[in-house]
């Protein structure tokens, strides 16, 4: 596929200098995390511990039950089975499966979830990624990491099988293989540093995520003053020509704060577009 040159024939951004973590529309306070200066190629390597290092057998015995309730909740939910359907469907497995190539299965990675201890819709895309990881053999190691996880949460999540990172990537994990990438409702800035850590079309198309919907973000910017907000989203504008974007259902009363806005996102990139992608 050709690429339009006033698409990708562009200058790569230089890195963003913090990242955040806003969800308004799920009720949680604005969360940033510390401020790093990276130049171009770095890759960011800091080492994170959780703020809060109390142990509380109670609280986190709490909190495994609440996620356990929630779990059983969307098992049983509309929301869960209209999305079980689409993941189940021949087109989808079918991009699964060009994905993997040799791979039998992918790691997947988790930005931005948030305090499952004190929200209601962390603890909804938690179970999400649990229900996900349950039911399909193609999805491997799950990985989480927020600024904000608790030493209680980092236990719970260990105990439903999921590990937290010790290192605050920044949302830049390069998609050596393939990697399934879980962030709804994350800050702009973090696709944008994920985009750029994997701008080689290899790394895109070994990667899928599930986030907000880039549609979305094209059609606000469509509406507003380019040359002053498109930085931060320059990577995601110019892969839309590439990205093939399944939006997912949310229309279920108790889940539309947790997932409304979001969608798949497939890209299929030539090898020939690399030297355009620099």
């Amino acid at each position: 596929m050709a690429a339009p040159t006033n698409t990708l024939g562009m200058e790569k951004s230089d890195a963003m200098d913090e990242w955040t973590i806003v969800l308004p529309r799920r009720g949680k306070q604005k969360t940033k995390g510390s401020k790093y200066v990276l130049s171009k190629n770095e890759a960011p390597v800091h080492t994170w511990t959780p703020k809060d290092v109390d142990a509380n057998p109670e609280r986190e015995r709490r909190l495994l039950h609440k996620m356990d309730i929630c779990i059983q909740k969307l098992e049983n939910s509309q929301f869960w089975k209209s999305l079980l359907n689409q993941m189940e469907s021949t087109e989808f497995l079918n991009r699964i499966i060009n994905l993997l190539g040799s791979e039998s299965s992918m790691k997947m990675v988790v930005y931005g979830i948030g305090s499952i201890e004190s929200y209601d819709p962390p603890r909804l895309q938690l179970g999400i990624v649990i229900l996900m990881k349950r039911n399909f053999g193609w999805i491997g190691d799950v990985e989480v990491f927020d600024p904000i996880i608790s030493l209680i949460e980092s236990k719970v999540l260990d105990s439903l099988g999921c590990s937290v990172l010790s290192l605050n990537e920044q949302g830049r994990r390069q998609a050596l293989r393939p990697t399934f990438f879980f962030m709804p409702h994350c800050e702009a800035e973090l696709y944008e540093n994920l985009l750029e850590a994997n701008w080689r079309s290899d790394m895109l198309n070994r990667t899928i995520l599930f986030g907000n919907s880039f549609d979305e973000y094209e059609q606000y910017m469509s509406l507003c003053n380019t040359s002053t907000i498109s930085k931060p989203r320059k990577h995601i504008l110019a892969i839309r020509n590439f990205t093939t974007e399944v939006r997912i259902s949310a229309d279920f009363d108790d889940y539309y704060r947790a997932f409304n806005g979001s969608s798949w996102h497939f890209f299929c990139l030539d090898s020939e577009l690399d030297s355009l992608l620099q």
